[in-house]
């Protein structure tokens, strides 16, 4: 490798990409070609960077087994950071078994580290924490150390584990500063943030007020009954009841929850669970039965009485009810929560991070687009969307993504 390609390489591991084009613009031979495109990765051009990769791709040609690995393993880092979670798994997986088999150590634990920060982007917590598991990140260089223990807070900041996700942010910022790229230290920077940043809202009482992920672990770990409107689940304890397919029931488990020790009005329940603006018959018949269900479901956590005018909850052992709810719940709320994090997503990337369809999730961004909450460019199946962050707020628990002991 002759000593130009070698400057770029250095300059792009530093974080220079300006610094690395100036070597290599003008070339157009397979190393130049894969430099050039992660080049324009760290300047955010993804689609002319995707193109030049795959060129030198084909230009190292069949017999470069290593180098054409390492280019597939810097596509799917391209395509991770455009928020286009499709890639082709098995040919990175080939990759990383290639770039295992030539002592290339580094780049395949970044082809794992790739495939785990997919799975942490799509919810799938417990494939990623097990994936994450099999590395040993101590011989790695600085800057994957660093990535490791990033990921390693995002997984404790969504199961609501506050102190692990505080050392490993620590840790990574402590990698980040050996590494010397500026980029990633602000990204640790950034993650780090969340820690002091409103997560959730306690309710309670009829009041309210914001609380950081510290305080939510302390409220789901105290001796209160928690309605938990960020997984709609209830809890108690080690006791869990998910309502998370019964949306009425949840509904009703919350409106009784927010006013607890007092009851609820039936029109109160018949309005928030079904919507209907006037009470008839039809309506408390089924909300007696729907009532009926929520009795059945919370039997070992709380009793629902009747009263004279509704309904009330009435714990059996808790000393207090509570809801944990999410910070900012204005509709497609989860949807924001993905693109607050400053890139840009493919409708079909954000069906997949919050299992819904894509035809759900185009409908909810056109919605948003004529609000003014979301911007989109590109047309056909390059179309992106971004949307600036929830000011002010920690978007973890807007995510699907389990919580302690579920």
């Amino acid at each position: 490798m002759d000593s130009m390609i070698t400057a770029a390489a250095q300059a792009l591991a530093a974080g220079d990409p300006l610094g690395a084009l100036k070597r290599v613009a003008l070339r157009d031979d397979a190393p130049a070609l894969a430099l050039r495109g992660i080049a324009m990765a760290q300047l955010g051009d993804f689609l002319r960077a995707k193109k030049l990769v795959r060129s030198a791709a084909r230009a190292f040609g069949s017999k470069a087994s290593m180098a054409r690995a390492r280019c597939v393993v810097a596509e799917a880092e391209i395509a991770l950071a455009s928020r286009d979670l499709h890639w082709p798994q098995k040919a990175l997986d080939a990759a990383r078994a290639t770039l295992e088999a030539h002592g290339d150590l580094a780049n395949a634990a970044l082809a794992r580290y790739l495939e785990i920060r997919r799975l942490l982007l799509i919810g799938r917590i417990d494939a990623a924490e097990a994936l994450l598991s099999e590395l040993n990140f101590a011989a790695m260089p600085p800057a994957l150390r660093a990535a490791h223990e990033l990921i390693v807070a995002g997984i404790a900041i969504r199961r609501i584990d506050p102190k692990t996700a505080r050392a490993a942010l620590t840790s990574a910022a402590r990698a980040a500063r050996v590494a010397r790229i500026p980029a990633l230290s602000a990204e640790v920077e950034n993650a780090s943030q969340v820690l002091s940043s409103p997560a959730a809202r306690l309710i309670t009482r009829g009041e309210q007020r914001p609380l950081v992920l510290d305080e939510v672990e302390t409220v789901l770990a105290s001796k209160a009954l928690v309605v938990d409107a960020c997984r709609h689940v209830i809890r108690f304890g080690r006791t869990t009841v998910s309502l998370a397919t019964r949306p009425v029931l949840f509904t009703l488990a919350r409106a009784l929850a927010e006013a607890w020790p007092v009851d609820v009005p039936r029109a109160t329940l018949i309005a928030r669970a079904f919507r209907g603006r006037l009470a008839d018959e039809s309506h408390r018949a089924r909300l007696r039965v729907e009532m009926g269900r929520l009795r059945s479901q919370l039997r070992s956590l709380a009793n629902v009485s009747a009263t004279e005018r509704g309904f009330s909850l009435h714990p059996k052992s808790a000393r207090e009810v509570v809801v944990v709810a999410r910070p900012v719940e204005e509709e497609h709320a989860p949807l924001l929560a993905l693109l607050a994090d400053g890139e840009s997503w493919s409708s079909s990337a954000l069906a997949l991070g919050l299992g819904a369809s894509q035809r759900t999730v185009q409908r909810a961004l056109d919605s948003l687009v004529e609000s003014g909450k979301v911007q989109s460019f590109g047309r056909g199946r390059a179309r992106r969307w971004m949307a600036p962050p929830v000011p002010g707020f920690a978007t973890a628990l807007l995510l699907p993504a389990p919580l302690p002991g579920d």
